[in-house]
């Protein structure tokens, strides 16, 4: 398979038309090796438009790689700085990591499975990310104390962002997430503008899987 066509064709026939068209992630889309991060059982669905099981040594973990024009429309949102201390939760096999490390100062990407979570470790370390730490368990426990997050990428969707993931971001700080339920769920921005204010800006429609260990919704019970 000629992955660099392969790749080439992913950025221009999906991503760009999805107006993803900030040049900075159009290179960084075009030059880290999605291939590298996906199962070698699926290697050749590395460029398709479509989520990527992650399965790990024969094991069906039930999570995915979320769809190459949602992780680069999401990356476009989040729009991470030279500065920037990240916080990912969801790490899956680590190639929203890479791409947010391209441009930040440290990415710490927590994930819930540790068969995954070693996964992405081996990925990110053969890709060269030194940068990324990657860390077995629930983010969210990441999230007690002070703001001290500039970006916090919630890589999977949420009922709802819960205050606690808003209080660690620094002033000006942001959260990318996919807020809802199925079958309706939206991608947001939200950003810190003032110690209490924030703002909430829709990017786009889209269905992703829950991430586990996050605040559900109370339900009614009769």
């Amino acid at each position: 398979m000629n992955f660099e066509l392969a790749r080439h064709n992913m950025v221009e026939q999906q991503i760009r038309p999805w107006d993803v068209l900030d040049p900075v992630i159009l290179e960084t889309l075009s030059t880290i090796h999605r291939e590298d991060f996906v199962p070698p059982v699926y290697r050749s669905l590395a460029f398709t438009d479509m989520e990527v099981p992650l399965d790990v040594s024969g094991t069906k973990t039930g999570e995915v790689m979320l769809a190459p024009k949602v992780e680069a429309r999401l990356l476009q949102a989040a729009h991470p700085k030279p500065a920037d201390s990240v916080l990912e939760i969801g790490t899956g096999s680590g190639y929203m990591a890479a791409l947010i490390a391209r441009h930040a100062h440290r990415v710490l990407s927590c994930e819930i499975r540790a068969d995954l979570a070693a996964f992405a470790r081996d990925n990110l370390s053969r890709a060269g990310f030194s940068q990324v730490a990657v860390k077995n368990g629930n983010g969210i426990d990441e999230l007690a104390g002070a703001a001290q997050f500039d970006l916090i990428v919630l890589s999977g969707s949420v009922p709802f962002v819960p205050e606690v993931v808003l209080q660690a971001l620094n002033a000006g700080g942001r959260v990318v997430a996919i807020v809802g339920e199925a079958p309706v769920m939206t991608a947001q921005l939200i950003t810190r503008t003032s110690e209490s204010r924030f703002t909430a800006e829709p990017l786009f429609e889209t269905i992703a899987r829950p991430l586990v260990g996050f605040p559900q919704k109370e339900r009614f019970v009769f």
